[in-house]
C-alpha cells in the first residue's frame, strides 16, 4: 500500500448573488488574503495554494470563497514527498487518510482533500478516467432515489439536475470506468466544503470545487485510477 511521507435555480456571475452572499464571498476573501504567509508563516508549504481559494468566476458561475480557516491545513491542497510504485499522473486516493494524490516526478505528488463515502458505500479497486465534465448535470441512480424519494425530480427520464452552484457534483466531474463500464462512482466538486475530511457521501469522492477544478486539468481522461481498500 502507498503511503505518504508527510503525514503518515442556475445563478451566474455575481449579478443574482444578493447583497449578503457578496459581502459574504468579500470576508471569505478577506480571511484568505489574511492567512497568506500570517497565520501559519509564509513559508508553510500548505499555503502555497492558498489564494486560490477565493472567490472568483468559473464558466459564468459565481464559485463562493472557502473559509480555509475554518479547515484543517492539511486539507489545502498541496505538493509533498511521496514514494509510490505507480507511475506520474497516476491519481492514488486514501479513504482512510481522506487524501488524494496525484503521482509526480521524484517522489513527489500534489494531495488534496477529500470527502468519501460513508460506511457500506465504500468502493475500491482500479479504474480509469473515462470522461470529465464542467458543471456536469446530476442523475441520481435508481438505488438512490429508492433510498431517497425526494430525489426523484432529477431522474433520467426528468433530465436530472442541471449543473451549477447546488448541484452535488459541484464544478467538475471525472467519471471512474472499469472494465469498460461505468462505475457509477466519481472524483467531483462539492459545495459543501465542510463535508471534507468526513465520510458522508454515497461512495464517491468529493473535492472542494476549486481543487476539483485543479485537479480536472491536471489529470487526463485515460489516466488510471487507484482507489485503495
Amino acid at each position: 500500500m502507498d503511503s505518504a511521507d508527510e503525514e503518515k435555480p442556475r445563478r451566474r456571475g455575481l449579478g443574482l448573488f444578493g447583497k449578503r452572499d457578496y459581502e459574504r464571498d468579500e470576508d471569505d476573501n478577506k480571511r484568505v488574503a489574511s492567512l497568506t504567509g500570517s497565520l501559519f508563516g509564509s513559508r508553510d508549504p500548505a499555503l502555497k495554494n492558498i489564494d486560490d481559494y477565493r472567490a472568483r468566476t468559473d464558466n459564468s458561475f459565481a464559485l463562493a470563497a472557502i473559509p480555509v480557516d475554518q479547515i484543517d491545513k492539511r486539507y489545502y491542497r498541496q505538493e509533498v514527498k511521496y514514494r509510490s510504485s505507480h507511475k506520474p499522473g497516476t491519481v492514488v486516493v486514501d479513504p482512510h487518510a481522506k487524501f488524494l494524490y496525484v503521482v509526480q516526478r521524484g517522489n513527489t505528488a500534489m494531495r488534496y482533500g477529500i470527502g468519501v463515502g460513508r460506511q457500506g458505500f465504500e468502493w475500491s479497486g482500479e479504474a480509469h478516467i473515462g470522461f470529465k465534465r464542467v458543471w456536469p448535470k446530476w442523475t441520481p441512480p435508481v438505488e438512490m432515489i429508492e433510498r431517497q424519494p425526494e430525489l426523484a425530480k432529477y431522474c433520467a427520464d426528468c433530465g436530472g439536475m442541471e449543473g451549477g452552484p447546488a448541484n452535488p457534483l459541484g464544478a467538475r466531474a471525472l467519471y471512474l470506468v472499469a472494465d469498460g463500464k461505468d462505475t457509477l462512482y466519481r472524483l467531483h466538486g462539492t459545495p459543501k466544503w465542510n463535508s471534507i475530511g468526513t465520510a458522508a457521501s454515497s461512495g464517491c469522492i468529493r473535492l472542494m470545487n476549486q481543487d476539483v477544478i485543479d485537479l480536472y486539468n491536471r489529470v487526463p481522461t485515460g489516466a488510471k485510477v487507484v482507489v485503495l481498500s
